[in-house]
């Protein structure tokens, strides 16, 4: 065994014979958890990490990412079944469980984040169900006495070519399992399943009830926990309250309190009656939203930067320039706010240590256990299940520790709930931000300077105290733009405000793509341009970029008239290896209302594994962001957070859904993401179309934020 410790950890973690491949990628043949207990139980025989074939010849594939409704499980085990020959109607699929083999190649550990699933594991994944078909056909031979040569794979079957001898991979699946896997399996060129809509292998289940996501679990003997969280960001429990009438107890979880009961209504009612003291310190009364922007100000005009990207003299051309435009853009923190909040189920004995959570990585849920319990790796396990949403917030870590922790306390299994307002009011929200643009155009309309200043809490900054690098988190989609400026420079002004931060869907593209493309508009406006004509000027020879662009203008009809009061605005954005461009068509029909009636959106992903998974990801990016970008806000008075629930955090109404139509733009260029691409072009497209449309430029998110009242009251 190979021991490997991770960075900033100090438990080491065992690697099962490995094989490693080129630039970081990971190969494994090694048996999960659940393969190794399915083999013992005689249901599978696994064949590899990521492979287990029934003895009724149905191939079970062990996702290694997280299914929280982006479609990967359907994804991942089409590149499985083109590979291993199969029909589709043969193929299931199940979480695999925390283990060095299902370490996402581009991260190096197992990690459901950054749309980077079907990127990560495009080439690996393939290669694997490769070498396992190649191990197939040599027990298949030799199960039908035939020359290795003359057998193929087909429909999950051995055939000897050219006969009607055929033996099914259940039969042989022990015999294959082990054969030695080859070094270089070849991969399949003509596709079946891959760059085509499959039917998704999670629909069935979540439409007839059976799904289990985290919240659905229990256990014999199973207790139930809410948590209350001090009401203050940074405070702390003071003195653990009394345990009340009708609960089982009351666990001090620091800066928390879990109230343990028969079944989670109770826990929750008795947790909200609790009367709880806290200690709250000074600090926490910087906590608040008005203190935040006005030192988020201070650091515009004066911060010293760190430099993200540098081309040229911009404060020498920009005095040089025939027009220019100085705007600042204000974004503020934003909550998850998953359908499914927060919870998670353990089970601790002084052996063993089982997790059953919704979690985007179930190896950092190892850690967290082994940090707690003191156990070894191999007496963890961790059953990951459906998430209802994740959108990053469910890789974190504090809800599975406090699960830990109370299952400890009361010494049976546990199933901790955060309410709803518990969810809201305790995130790790996606930072404000405050950006500042100055840029200058030549009397053609070239721009020729471009000064970005971004000033932000650093998400990387508060998990690593000591860092001095700058984060790239906070710059991406502000530098290395695609449009050709002719000198440019990208600043990045931390901001130290203590609100805890975390990785919000697209995370800083979601920031910077709203304020880069709104300025883009902005000199086009400038210039007397067409805004899609100027972009078309400023991504000459960036063919990718330009073949997006001109889809998204034709579908959106961009040249068509529009009667009186309608107009249309166009945003452009790469993200995740992925180009998008979005049109928007909208009307104005009050001072404090604007409605979207179309989006049209292109994007290039280099290849759609699933083109249907694709677009209604665009989809879903596209309503995410939409909703953010009209209502969406939480703000902080010394440190209370709010809003508690949805009633004041509005999400777009079925009534008012734009028509979203979807081009996916197949360039053959390298694979890029779709989960989180789709979010950071709508709300500049939609400011740009506004600006069209009253000559008033939004440059504040979200546009109305008085208006983020769901319901009709």
């Amino acid at each position: 065994m190979n021991e490997t410790t991770l960075p900033n950890e100090s438990v080491t973690i065992s690697r099962r014979d490995v094989l490693a491949g080129g630039a970081g990628l990971v190969i494994a043949f090694t048996l999960g958890i659940s393969a190794r207990e399915a083999a013992a139980a005689g249901i599978s025989t696994p064949i590899g990490a990521f492979i287990e074939i029934t003895s009724g010849n149905k191939i079970n594939v062990l996702v290694a990412s997280s299914e929280m409704g982006q479609g990967i499980m359907t994804g991942l085990a089409q590149l499985v079944a083109e590979e291993l020959m199969v029909d589709w109607p043969q193929v299931t699929a199940q979480h695999a469980p925390p283990g060095w083999a299902y370490a996402n190649p581009l991260f190096g550990i197992q990690l459901t984040a950054g749309s980077s699933s079907i990127r990560g594991w495009f080439t690996p994944l393939r290669t694997a169900a490769a070498s396992a078909r190649e191990m197939l056909i040599s027990a298949g031979a030799a199960a039908l006495n035939a020359p290795r040569a003359s057998c193929v794979a087909k429909r999950g079957r051995v055939w000897v070519a050219g006969t009607t001898r055929s033996v099914p991979y259940g039969q042989i699946a022990g015999a294959a399992a082990k054969v030695p896997p080859p070094s270089n399996p070849p991969l399949v060129s003509n596709f079946r399943f891959i760059g085509k809509p499959q039917q998704r292998l999670d629909i069935p289940a979540k439409v007839d009830g059976s799904a289990v996501y985290g919240i659905d679990v229990r256990l014999p003997g199973m207790l139930h926990a809410a948590v209350k969280h001090c009401p203050t960001l940074g405070g702390t429990v003071a003195k653990t309250p009394a345990k009340p009438a009708g609960a089982i107890a009351v666990v001090n979880l620091g800066d928390a309190v879990a109230v343990v009961a028969a079944n989670t209504g109770l826990a929750k009612r008795l947790s909200e009656e609790l009367n709880v003291q806290w200690s709250i310190p000074a600090s926490s009364a910087q906590l608040d939203s008005a203190l935040i922007a006005s030192k988020a100000q201070q650091l515009l005009a004066n911060g010293t930067p760190q430099i993200a990207e540098q081309v040229g003299s911009p404060n020498a051309e920009l005095g040089k320039a025939a027009s220019r435009i100085h705007a600042i853009y204000t974004l503020p923190y934003l909550a998850h706010a998953c359908m499914e909040p927060l919870n998670c189920t353990v089970a601790v004995t002084a052996n063993a240590c089982k997790i059953w959570a919704p979690t985007q990585s179930p190896m950092l849920c190892v850690f967290t256990a082994q940090a707690l319990t003191g156990l070894s790796p191999d007496k963890i396990t961790v059953t990951t299940t459906y998430l209802g949403g994740g959108l990053g917030r469910k890789f974190e870590q504090d809800y599975v520790a406090q699960a830990i922790k109370v299952a400890q306390a009361v010494n049976a299994p546990v199933k901790l709930t955060w309410p709803r307002e518990q969810d809201f009011t305790n995130d790790q929200y996606r930072p404000m931000a405050m950006a500042k643009v100055d840029a200058g155009i030549d009397s053609n309309g070239q721009i020729r300077a471009w000064i970005y200043r971004n000033v932000s809490p650093s998400i990387l900054g508060q998990r690593n105290p000591g860092m001095t690098d700058i984060d790239t988190q906070a710059t991406e989609g502000s530098d290395k733009l695609a449009y050709n400026f002719a000198s440019r420079r990208v600043e990045y002004v931390k901001h130290t405000a203590a609100v805890p931060v975390g990785f919000w869907r697209s995370v800083g593209h979601s920031i910077n793509c709203f304020a880069v493309e709104s300025a883009i508009d902005e000199l086009a406006h400038a210039a007397g341009q067409d805004p899609y004509a100027f972009r078309r000027k400023h991504l000459a020879g960036n063919a990718r970029a330009l073949a997006v662009l001109d889809a998204a203008a034709a579908l959106g009809n961009w040249s068509a008239t529009l009667p009186a009061g309608r107009a249309r605005g166009i945003a452009y954005s790469e993200a995740f290896g992925s180009l998008v461009a979005q049109v928007v068509e909208i009307s104005a029909p009050t001072a404090t209302a604007i409605t979207v009636h179309k989006v049209a959106c292109a994007i290039d992903c280099g290849m759609a594994v699933n083109p249907d998974q694709v677009t209604a990801q665009m989809e879903g990016g596209i309503l995410h962001g939409l909703s953010a970008a009209m209502w969406g806000h939480v703000t902080f008075n010394k440190g209370v957070v709010s809003p508690r629930n949805f009633d004041r955090y509005r999400l777009i109404r079925m009534r008012e859904m734009p028509v979203i139509t979807v081009q996916i733009v197949e360039s053959g260029g390298p694979l890029g993401g779709a989960g989180e691409p789709g979010v950071p072009p709508i709300a500049p497209a939609i400011a740009n179309a506004y600006a069209r449309l009253s000559g008033k430029r939004l440059r504040n998110l979200p546009f109305f934020p008085a208006q983020s009242v769901m319901g009709d009251g």
